[in-house]
């Protein structure tokens, strides 16, 4: 099963690819201005038609990121990893790909309280999720990309948290075309750190169905069977 680990890669790749091509038609229908100041990603994808691409994409990323959340959680506590820490990131997880969803589909112009909320829990929650997965990483098996793995990861999320905080004060301050390139910047790591998830993805050898045992022991008891039968029997 170590084709597990083209899950992240598409994510990585359809993410990176998604965005870029929406700010290529916000640049060509002329939405944007690069001349007058560089947009931020929701400013490109807030008109149409690229605003119903980068809703799609939002949604495609946000159902990806979650099925490697999941898969990552169980790879990890199969492997007999970091309970609290495990559930902890999982919960994140489940958060920050929930707001890559919120912002699509409400756009800054439409309803900024609740896209800003969204960007909160991709970027924040998001990067929280990451620096728990660093953890685990030195802490949870499999464990043999660890000597690359761990540093790539170690670097992209120091990154990605001096450019979160860089992008805020930036932002407040009024530097919104410098905010905004630490926001392109800041997601193309997001999607590497992803990416990254196809070095322990490739080690998934199977999947396990657990089936109820007390059910099963009944439905295959031929003794219980035919009770049923006798009983079914007389009530009709």
């Amino acid at each position: 099963m170590w084709l597990w680990a083209l899950l992240p890669v598409c994510l990585a790749v359809f993410g990176t690819a998604g965005i870029w091509t929406v700010f290529a038609v916000a640049v060509t229908n002329g939405s944007v201005n690069l001349t007058e100041k560089i947009p931020y990603i929701s400013e490109c994808g807030t008109y149409n038609p690229q605003s119903c691409l980068f809703s799609q994409i939002c949604n495609v990323c946000s159902v990806l990121a979650l099925w490697v959340v999941v898969i990552r959680f169980q790879q990890v506590r199969d492997c007999g990893g970091h309970g609290k820490v495990n559930i902890t990131a999982i919960v994140l997880g489940f958060i920050s790909s929930i707001g890559i969803s919120v912002i699509g589909n409400f756009q800054s112009s439409v309803l900024l309280e609740v896209h800003l909320l969204g960007a909160f829990l991709s970027f924040f929650v998001g990067l929280a999720y990451f620096w728990l997965q660093l953890i685990l990483t030195y802490h949870a098996e499999p464990s043999q990309d660890r000597c690359w793995v761990g540093p790539a990861r170690a670097t992209c999320c120091i990154l990605c948290t001096v450019l979160v905080i860089t992008m805020v004060v930036l932002h407040f301050i009024g530097f919104r075309s410098g905010a905004a390139v630490c926001e392109w910047v800041l997601v193309m790591l997001f999607f590497c750190l992803f990416g990254l998830f196809a070095a322990e993805f490739r080690h998934i050898d199977c999947h396990h169905l657990t089936v109820q045992k007390q059910a099963l022991t009944k439905d295959c008891d031929p003794a219980y069977i035919e009770r049923n039968r006798h009983v079914a029997y007389a009530l009709s």
